[in-house]
């Protein structure tokens, strides 16, 4: 096991810039997440620390040893990918065995590694099959048996869940985790998927364009989040994002959201100016149908107009309107049978972000 540090990694491809600045260490042990949509530069970082891509700026440290120079194959580091890679030709065996016959290792130890590997996988009466006679999930879980024999200081998992259905996802989620949890080994994921980023990770690392947009533990990111995008990515169904002004004076803010006024929380003081524009967000799930839904006193009514509903199975979707803007509210409600109704804003649940900058005003 080994901490890993990037430091000030960059990466062009002629003109265009991929990865643009890059600062994190993951420690020992830790299970980190890269989340962020395609284009973000998740898994180019990625391919630089295993020595698949070269580094156009910047140094890369496993444990006290730079990687820069060092051949992917002396790196000492076991990678999953999205699309299995395993042999065709070989069985399940020879599948998790190979890393090791090349190293040398001897036939029985070889044998004791791939079978307790095995063990841990439920791939035990599979190890006479070939590739193409296993799921998808069983050939992710060969993948991962052929990585763990290897004993690396650090797993990297590059989108490994994409090509599965749901259900199967869920599953390898688990046992994913499981798998960390055993082994203890410094772990990198890469996913554009926010439900195994918070199932999965100790911390995650949000990108944007080439750059970190957040790190955090996933509580963290969820409820504090430091800029809208960040707001907006994670979260489903997504946060609703109005646009308002903040006016008054010092002592005496509000946001003002077409005719409703909203007293501006007292964590938001510190960065208060007049007539300051703001993107109001508030997640579907912190506007209710009653007050004594929320338990505090801290809640604001506001009349909305019904534009649409959609059942989500256990909760319903109302698609509402306030202030000529579209408002998001997901309930436990079996049926609303009205067009316009009254609900009951959770004002320790809102979130502000300068409009100019798109920072949150309680990270200022």
């Amino acid at each position: 096991m080994a901490k890993v540090e990037f430091k000030n990694i960059k990466k062009s491809y002629d003109d265009v810039e991929v990865v643009k600045h890059f600062d994190f260490t993951v420690n020992d042990g830790e299970f980190v997440v890269f989340l962020g949509p395609s284009g973000c530069g998740k898994s180019t970082t990625l391919r630089m620390l295993a020595g698949l891509e070269s580094i156009t700026a910047g140094e890369i440290f496993v444990g006290d040893k730079l990687m820069n120079k060092i051949d992917a194959k002396d790196r000492d580091l076991a990678m999953v990918f999205q699309s299995y890679a395993l042999y065709p030709h070989m069985t399940v065996y020879e599948n998790i065995a190979f890393a090791l016959k090349l190293k040398g290792m001897p036939k029985d130890q070889i044998d004791t590694e791939v079978r307790k590997a095995a063990k841990m996988l439920e791939l035990d009466p599979l190890l006479a099959r070939k590739p193409k006679e296993l799921s998808g999930g069983q050939r992710q879980r060969v993948a991962m048996g052929r990585a763990m024999v290897r004993t690396p200081k650090v797993f990297l998992f590059d989108e490994p869940l994409s090509n599965l259905d749901a259900k199967l996802r869920g599953t390898m989620r688990e046992e994913i985790k499981q798998l960390h949890r055993e082994l203890q080994t410094t772990t990198i994921y890469v996913t554009h998927d926010q439900i195994e980023a918070m199932t999965l990770a100790d911390r995650i690392v949000i990108l944007k364009d080439g750059y970190v947009a957040q790190v955090g533990t996933p509580t963290e990111v969820f409820q504090q989040p430091a800029n809208k995008f960040v707001a907006q990515f994670i979260g489903n169904p997504s946060m609703n994002m109005l646009d308002a002004q903040l006016v008054g004076e010092e002592g005496n803010w509000h946001v003002e959201l077409g005719d409703t006024r909203i007293p501006l929380p007292e964590r938001f003081h510190a960065h208060a100016s007049k007539n300051l524009a703001l993107h109001f967000g508030v997640r579907p799930t912190d506007i209710h149908l009653r007050a004594e839904q929320v338990d505090h006193d801290r809640v604001l009514p506001f009349p909305v107009k019904i534009k649409d509903k959609e059942l989500l199975g256990a909760s319903i979707l109302l698609k509402t309107e306030i202030a000529g803007q579209s408002l998001m509210v997901e309930t436990q409600a079996a049926e609303v049978d009205v067009n316009e109704l009254t609900l009951y804003l959770d004002l320790d649940a809102i979130h502000l972000f300068d409009a100019m900058s798109e920072k949150s005003l309680a990270t200022f």
